[in-house]
């Protein structure tokens, strides 16, 4: 099957065929150029998503720890990936594809252009030969056409008998003109039409079967092409299914990983404090005062003798008078005896006074003759810093389960460090032995520096370890102890929900101080008329504020800018002053928050 022999003829319809063919491939190069668009689009879509909802991740401590929130990101990345894979395709099917079949356009075109100019030279000539023919066969009918009017006009003088032999003579000489000029076009027609026919077969059996085979190689080429084409589309995208899957896989994969378990802990490893729940209430006997004719009768005798008091009422009169500021008591009782309390350290580093339950008289001389002190100054100035500064060093502003653990993650960064300090300073000195062993490898003396900068370092380290122990030890310490305070405290009605009397208050968060006024009603009542006679603290200066304060702090003191207040202590070098309001009320507030001016001779307010 050959177009050159069954297509002789079509010259025209071949010239339409094969300009469509190449329409055809230029319509299949823009359908692959549009679809190379979508998969940039889609790919920069996947992009932008993830970005969207990928964390920004300021510090290691914003990094996602839930499994399902690590599973979450895993799948974006595996999403990323994808999009990734997305591009590939794009850009595969851009330079095997698309750039292929537009260069193999443009030769096609440029090919097809040559041909056809073949093919029409070709047909120009044959015909310039068949006009060369029709013209020698024209002139050669029309010099036959005059021989024969030539022999017409000799033979009809030749048979009158008027006619002169010179008219005759004439004809016939004319006659044989014609002939012979007849007899050269014959020839030359002849020759034409020989030529004409041997052209003619040539251009329908040589040339113009050579034309269009090389337009049907040309069209099949432009057809197997597409089948290239059409199979490396596929193959673009079918390269990247090995890795498409891996991507569904670890999505798979991830979704598996989320362990709710492990969530949970982790829930809890965040959010624990370290504090121990609330101790039951005491009892507090409120009936106590209606048998007071007789428990003041015997009070001093019962003190004396048995020492043994109904812990429940002292427990009633001392809530009321252990408040942070109340009245001022009289030092007029002995000292508190060893045998009748214990010491015990609070975790701040403080002391506060815990009571037997026999000996209950002291608690009655503590409460008259021991000093109101604000609790925990060392948690109150925490809580201070934290409304008014970022977190400290020693993480004092977490809850103390969290604070162990940051320290100990402190401390566990600080061995590495210090591991790390020790080994180089151990591959120091092995290299400063060989220098002095063997000098042309280099001078000792090169390595002093470096060895006192990892000796500086490993000293800095060990100081940086030794503090953050004993915070850790000191949280410990705080952690453990509670317990145990919580325990005497329910024991000895000393202390009320969890918390420890004001002489060794304490909480490590100071977001969970108490709040508010003292609580001076009440069972403050019932000590009115035993200790009527106490006077407040004399006031030994003045002070105006210079900074507002909120005072949120149990023990401190609410104070307006430019307010003036009583000074009834001075700053002790704690950088608190104790101060007081026209109406009575007491408190601590910053000393770099007033300005002082002390009187002498001073006289109560």
């Amino acid at each position: 099957m050959s177009w050159g022999t069954e297509l002789w003829d079509q010259f025209d319809s071949l010239d339409k065929h094969t300009q469509w063919g190449i329409d055809f491939l230029e319509r299949y190069a823009k359908f692959v150029k549009e679809r190379i668009e979508i998969e940039q689009n889609y790919a920069k879509q996947l992009r932008n998503l993830v970005k969207k909802y990928c964390p920004k991740r300021s510090s290691k401590d914003e990094e996602p720890r839930f499994t399902s929130c690590i599973a979450f990101f895993n799948i974006l990345n595996e999403l990323n990936d994808y999009a990734g894979q997305r591009e590939v395709v794009a850009e595969e099917m851009a330079h095997r594809v698309y750039g292929e079949l537009m260069r193999y356009a443009h030769d096609l075109k440029t090919e097809r252009k040559m041909h056809l100019q073949e093919g029409r030279k070709a047909q120009q000539y044959l015909d310039m030969c068949w006009k060369q023919m029709d013209n020698s066969k024209k002139k050669f009918e029309r010099e036959c056409r005059e021989a024969e009017k030539a022999q017409q006009s000799y033979e009809r003088l030749d048979n009158d008998t008027n006619a002169t032999k010179a008219d005759v003579e004439k004809a016939k000489q004319q006659l044989n003109l014609r002939t012979h000029m007849a007899d050269e076009n014959k020839n030359e027609y002849a020759a034409q039409l020989q030529n004409f026919n041997g052209e003619q077969h040539k251009h329908f059996y040589v040339v113009i079967p050579q034309i269009y085979k090389q337009l049907q190689e040309m069209d099949e080429r432009r057809t197997i092409k597409l089948s290239e084409c059409y199979r490396g589309f596929a193959d673009s995208e079918r390269k990247v299914i090995p890795i498409i899957s891996k991507c569904l896989e670890g999505m798979i994969l991830a979704a598996k990983s989320v362990d709710e378990r492990r969530d949970s802990q982790m829930v809890v490893d965040s959010f624990k404090s370290g504090f121990e729940p609330p101790g039951d209430f005491p009892f507090e006997d409120y009936s106590q005062h209606i048998y007071r004719t007789i428990s003041d009768g015997t009070i001093s005798a019962s003190k004396q003798e048995s020492g043994k008091v109904d812990a429940k009422t002292t427990v009633g009169k001392a809530k009321g008078k252990l408040w942070l500021f109340g009245k001022k008591p009289k030092p007029q009782s002995p000292p508190l005896t060893p045998t009748s309390l214990f010491t015990s350290s609070t975790p701040n580093g403080s002391q506060f006074l815990t009571f037997s339950i026999e000996p209950v008289h002291y608690c009655m001389n503590e409460i008259k003759t021991g000093k109101p002190r604000i609790p925990s100054f060392r948690s109150l100035k925490r809580g201070w810093s934290v409304k008014m500064g970022p977190a400290l060093e020693d993480f004092s502003h977490l809850p103390p389960e969290q604070r162990r653990k940051k320290l100990q993650q402190r401390i566990d960064e600080l061995n590495r460090e210090l591991q790390k300090e020790s080994d180089q300073k151990e591959a120091l000195n092995k290299m400063k032995d060989v220098y002095e062993k063997n000098p042309q490898m280099g001078d000792p003396g090169s390595l002093q520096p470096k060895l006192a900068e990892t000796m500086n370092n490993i000293d800095r380290l060990r100081m940086e370890i030794h503090k953050n122990e004993a915070w850790l030890s000191e949280v410990e310490g705080k952690t453990g102890g509670r317990g145990d305070r919580r325990h005497s405290s329910d024991i000895n009605h000393l202390v009320t929900q969890g918390r420890e009397s004001p002489e060794g208050s304490y909480t490590d968060d100071a977001n969970q101080e108490v709040r508010g006024p003292p609580q001076q009603h009440g069972h403050h009542s019932e000590f009115d008329d035993e200790f009527e006679d106490d006077d407040p603290l004399p006031a030994i200066g003045h002070c105006k504020a210079i900074y507002p304060f909120d005072g949120h702090n149990e023990g401190t003191l609410a104070m307006k800018e430019g307010e003036v207040l009583y000074i009834i202590e001075e700053d002790k070098g704690d950088g608190w002053t104790r101060a007081r309001r026209q109406n009575g009320e007491e408190g601590y507030v910053p000393t770099s928050y007033i300005d002082v001016t002390l009187e002498k001779n001073s006289k109560g307010s």
